[in-house]
Parts: structure tokens; sequence; C-alpha cells
């Protein structure tokens, strides 16, 4: 599988930081860029929702993303964890090559 992406990851303030390591540490990830707070509003169990939270920005390879998706869901403490991705269509080939580079 080729390609790259960037993936979305929500967490509690608290687990933005040590998820974000987590995913380094493991090479399921490059780079992960972390929002240290947003506020969301979501549907949970019929309910809306309102928290603040940390959002992790992740770029990772195609080929890593399953694994980022299994190892995440395992760390982290949401029942139902937000990890989403969006293609990478387009970018600096040296800064390609070093996500490649990285996970290695």
């Amino acid at each position: 599988m080729n390609g790259y992406y960037v993936v979305l990851i929500t967490a509690p303030v608290d687990k933005g930081e040590e998820l974000a390591n987590f995913i380094i540490e493991n090479k399921l990830g490059a780079c992960v860029n972390v929002v240290k707070e947003v506020s969301s509003v979501y549907w949970w169990k019929g309910n809306i929702e309102r928290d603040k939270e940390s959002l992790l920005i992740v770029k990772t390879s195609a080929s890593k993303f399953n694994e980022l998706v299994e190892k995440v869901k395992e760390k982290h403490p949401y029942t139902v964890p937000e990890i989403i991705s969006l293609p990478i269509v387009g970018g600096n080939p040296d800064y390609l090559s070093w996500i490649d580079d990285s996970l290695k």
C-alpha cells in the first residue's frame, strides 16, 4: 500500500502527550502535532456532549495506518476513539521521504 496520511485523533487533554509519545516510540507515525485543547461538541448515547480535548495530527504512511488504529485503540481511554485519516495528495518529496525513513 503506497501513500501517506494525515490522521486526526482526539483524546482527553491529559492524555494527548502520552498518546503522541506512544505513536512516535512505536514508529506508527513520523510526526505528531499536539493541539493542547480544542472544544468538541458531539453526539454520544443520545445526548449532545461538550468536552475539552487534545487533537493529535499524525503524519504517517498508508502502510502503517491499520497498525496505528489497532495500537491506539488498545492504549486510548475512550470506548470509541476518533481516529480518521485524510490522504496526502501532494507534498514536499523530501518530507514524504522523511516520513518513510522515520517509520523504518
